[in-house]
């Protein structure tokens, strides 16, 4: 008997259930004597022992549905190590979940912080394959993650839907994208609605550039200027501050999020009207988009291979278009920034695109570099 323990941990994405569908019809095609553990809302079920038994007809027609049908949970990995309130050590309830149904592995579907938890799992001694899950896009050690592709086409569509509105009212709209460290959601979504001026969490941000940009524009004949702001932005200011100040800083900001702050100063500099979009959580929802069903399909797939083979102790990774099979411990705890000199960003300049810097200026390079 094969049995394996699946969950999904962390935010919410498209492609969890395509993804799970995957390494489910994946295994079911070589093997038939094969039980499927679904762990509830995500390590919270692993570590308090809430499952359903699944069965292959469970995974049937999931391919497009959004979310996923294990439920999900944000458990920070800096608190597992931490007992609960009521004294109960995490990581050994899992490991004692993990033995008490004889499970041959567990197949993890999650971020970054999930990723670092799955490496403490293995280093437990726990069989663990982990799928390469985030709108973000920001997993070490792959090329691509499902739910970015899904993100960006949303937010793409509002860039767009925005346009014909700002060239209407000859206003300045802002468009706040998802993304707190790293910006390759922005970036895309950015070039590809024709925002004229992109601002990353990589590239600290001129104020006083971005309202020159916008005073170009208007005495160009251009009315109206979009920017698509990741919600983690950061002025050049701010930028200079220790991480601690910037924590302490952001707890008194007056400000619901960047894109307002921006709006003020922006009004104040340029004397023009200025709106809001910040399509939120819409950018996580909905159905799949048809690249996300045939990525997390690859990678589920190949998971299941992976599990048949006994090869354990990895993330299954999408490189140069091949899915392959690489070492957990090499990922965890690593995230993949936009290259403030990467093409793309060279290329998005070459468009006339701003990204809020001084001329001369490539951004926070060194940012990149600590993931390496």
């Amino acid at each position: 008997m094969l049995r394996i323990g699946m969950l999904t941990s962390g935010g919410d994405c498209q492609a969890l259930n395509a993804a799970m569908r995957g390494v489910v019809k994946g295994v079911c095609s070589k093997r038939n004597d094969v039980e499927i553990f679904g762990f509830e809302d995500g390590y919270k079920g692993l570590i308090y022992g809430n499952f359903k038994m699944l069965t292959s007809k469970d995974f049937s027609g999931i391919l497009t549905r959004g979310g996923t049908i294990l439920g999900t949970s944000r458990q920070p990995f800096k608190l597992m190590r931490v007992p609960d309130q009521n004294g109960l050590d995490k990581v050994s309830a899992m490991t004692h979940t993990y033995h008490k149904l004889s499970l041959n592995c567990l197949v993890i579907l999650g971020g970054n912080g999930t990723h670092k938890t799955a490496n403490l799992l293995r280093e437990e001694g726990l069989n663990v394959i982990t799928l390469p899950k985030t709108i973000d896009n920001d997993l070490w050690g792959t090329d691509m993650t499902f739910g970015f592709q899904s993100a960006v086409d949303i937010a793409t569509d509002t860039i767009d839907r925005i346009h014909t509105t700002a060239t209407s009212h000859s206003r300045v709209f802002i468009i706040e994208v998802m993304g707190h460290k790293v910006g390759h959601v922005t970036l895309h979504a950015g070039i590809a609605g024709g925002a004229d001026i992109i601002l990353l969490p990589e590239i600290p941000y001129d104020i006083n550039v971005i309202a020159d940009e916008i005073q170009k524009r208007s005495a160009a004949g251009k009315s109206f200027t979009i920017l698509a702001v990741a919600e983690g932005a950061i002025s050049k200011e701010d930028a200079k501050l220790k991480k601690k100040e910037y924590k302490e800083k952001l707890a008194k900001r007056k400000y619901p999020s960047i894109a307002y702050e921006l709006a003020e100063q922006i009004q104040a500099k340029t004397d023009k009207e200025v709106r809001i979009t910040v399509p939120g959580h819409t950018q996580r929802g909905g159905s799949p988009c048809p690249y996300d069903r045939v990525f997390s399909s690859r990678v589920g797939a190949k998971a299941a291979e992976l599990i048949l083979k006994e090869q354990y102790g990895c993330m299954v990774a999408m490189i140069n278009n091949e899915t392959t099979a690489v070492p957990l411990g090499d990922v965890a705890g690593k995230l993949k920034y936009v290259d403030p000199n990467c093409s793309l960003i060279k290329e998005a300049k070459l468009l006339g695109i701003s990204f809020g810097e001084p001329a001369g200026k490539t951004g926070k390079k060194e940012k990149a570099d600590k993931a390496k």
